[in-house]
């Protein structure tokens, strides 16, 4: 595990320090949870986008195609 550093304007401090409070963890585990979570966001978004470039309109539309054309049933309107 590493040891890390950081400076915070003193109102994002308290503030966190509040959050934290309130969720009743400790400073530290809150801004692991912080970080981990924009981590997880960013890696979703790069994901995201790197399969958007894969995609392909011709494969997207033939497989529309195989849809039947029917009404749906009641339980599904």
């Amino acid at each position: 595990m590493s040891a890390l550093s950081i400076r915070l304007p003193d109102s994002l401090h308290q503030m966190a320090r509040g959050m934290a409070k309130q969720d009743q963890v400790s400073m530290n585990q809150f801004i692991a949870s912080a970080v981990a979570e924009k981590v997880s966001a960013l890696a979703t978004e790069q994901y995201l986008n790197e399969r958007a470039a894969r995609a392909s309109a011709a494969k997207f539309k033939a497989a529309l195609a195989q849809v039947p054309n029917v009404v749906p049933a009641l339980f599904d309107r």
